[in-house]
């Protein structure tokens, strides 16, 4: 029997954001808190037959697909980098996508940070957790956090991860995201980084109704003007009871932290991607 590994890799949403420098390798260091979510795709990896076009067969169908080619999805960079090391049996893959690209939600790394899972549950290669964060920091800067998944301060480029007490247990969550996708070099492009007055770890211990005015993505005001809607969206969450809202990540998705169900709120957002939860 050929076995099969099915996972449902998860996004995250950012509880504020800031850039706090540039570093001398070209990425920035940021201050950041990553809350999972359950919004999830679907990735399927199994033993495959040898076929001409190479070790790896890969598909991908769902919504917003990415526009790069195979060989460019992150599910196939894992492969790829394990591959390396290991000399992996030929492998088919399949991403099933529900969560939109460039919303600023992390697929794209929870689809490699899961698929590195799968790879080494399916082929027995015994690697550890702190070997697989050293893989998926390689990959991408948020990759090690979809390898534990729970509320995380982040620093360096947020690869740096530290338990954080934050839970949203008794709240709903509102996410939109509008039709337009921000690359992560557009959004650092406007950044000027500045350091953080106070501790992000320690500003989201205060209730979420206090966040408001005390917890900002450093990327909203550039987001914003390039994209207007995402700010309108913003905006509009508030207006219709969000006790929080913010642009998640460097964008373009924004959510809206609600008390109560927010019920059909998510229809005065017409052709954009929503999608709501009750934590």
């Amino acid at each position: 029997m050929i076995e099969i590994i099915v996972f449902y890799p998860n996004s995250k949403i950012n509880t504020g954001l800031s850039i706090t420098e540039k570093r001398s390798d070209g990425f920035h260091n940021i201050e950041t808190v990553f809350y999972p979510i359950p919004l999830c795709d679907t990735l399927t990896v199994e033993p495959a037959a040898v076929d001409a076009t190479g070790k790896i067969t890969f598909t991908c169908d769902g919504v917003e697909l990415p526009n790069n080619a195979p060989a460019d999805n992150l599910c196939c960079k894992a492969y790829d980098m394990l591959d390396a090391d290991f000399d992996l049996p030929p492998t088919k893959i399949n991403l099933h996508k529900a969560i939109p690209a460039g919303a600023g939600l992390g697929g794209g790394s929870s689809d490699a940070a899961y698929t590195l899972r799968a790879l080494n549950n399916l082929y027995r290669l015994q690697l550890s957790n702190d070997k697989l964060a050293y893989y998926a920091s390689r990959l991408g800067s948020d990759c090690a956090f979809f390898l534990q998944c729970n509320p995380a301060f982040g620093t360096g480029k947020g690869d740096i991860l530290e338990p954080v007490n934050l839970s949203l247990a008794g709240y709903h969550i509102l996410l939109i995201k509008p039709p337009v996708s921000v690359s992560t070099a557009q959004a650092y492009s406007s950044v000027i980084p500045r350091k953080p007055q106070y501790r992000l770890s320690e500003i989201i211990e205060a209730p979420v109704s206090e966040w408001r005015n005390t917890v900002f993505n450093d990327f909203e005001e550039s987001v914003f003007k390039m994209f207007p809607e995402t700010g309108e969206i913003k905006e509009r969450l508030y207006r219709e009871g969000a006790v929080y809202a913010s642009l998640s990540g460097s964008g373009a998705g924004v959510y809206g932290i609600f008390k109560e169900n927010p019920g059909e709120v998510a229809k005065l957002f017409p052709g954009c991607f929503c999608w709501k939860h009750g934590f």
